[in-house]
């Protein structure tokens, strides 16, 4: 009988809100890199990106990127050695999904691209596209797009924070990325951001 881990959780530690480097600094140092070593994130550091993506910041629910409506349609999948979890942001957790290492199959998925395979980290950013537009009707789709814009260069900025190295990659194939990690019917995949520190 297999011993199964879903459902195992990640605590995450609470996101530090100061940081050393001012954010013009992020700014002017963000790169794309697609080298990294294998050294594994830290909980601090999943902590931090998690928060820059998706975070709460205010008591209603307001989080730390702009969502039309509020609505909120972004899920966040982490993609670690040892499996696929999703970000709960009210909570502040990482609630594991899909056992087992799958940066071969996601950067098969990509293209073959090797950023997503060597990277220690991959972060995930899939939308529900029906929470915002049963209010906004078409114009609802914009509305997601321009939101992933917002959620992406708030996880590069905090990346460089870090002193870690991130690259944004939109090209893949959306079923493929959909199966490989077993998102749920409603949820497309829009961006994959491996990140780790620099080679």
């Amino acid at each position: 009988m297999v011993n199964s881990k879903i459902g195992k959780v990640i605590d995450l530690p609470t996101p530090t809100k100061t940081g050393k480097m001012s954010i013009e600094e992020t700014i002017v140092k963000r790169e794309s890199v697609r080298a990294f070593t294998q050294r594994s994130l830290t909980k601090e550091e999943l902590s931090q990106l998690c928060f820059a993506l998706q975070g709460i910041t205010r008591k209603w629910g307001g989080r730390t990127t702009p969502s039309a409506g509020a609505l909120y349609p972004l899920e966040v999948y982490v993609v670690l050695p040892d499996g696929v979890y999703k970000y709960i942001p009210h909570k502040h957790r990482l609630e594991l999904k899909v056992e087992g290492d799958v940066r071969v199959s996601l950067s098969r998925a990509a293209l073959g691209q090797d950023c997503i395979a060597s990277a220690p980290s991959v972060f995930v950013i899939a939308a529900v596209f029906e929470r915002v537009t049963r209010k906004y009707g078409k114009r609802g789709e914009r509305y997601v797009m321009i939101e992933v814009g917002h959620a992406a260069q708030n996880f590069h900025l905090q990346a460089v924070a870090l002193n870690l190295a991130s690259v944004p990659v939109g090209a893949f194939y959306d079923d493929e990325v959909h199966r490989v990690l077993k998102l749920e019917r409603e949820e497309i995949p829009l961006y994959l951001l491996p990140v780790g520190e620099k080679k």
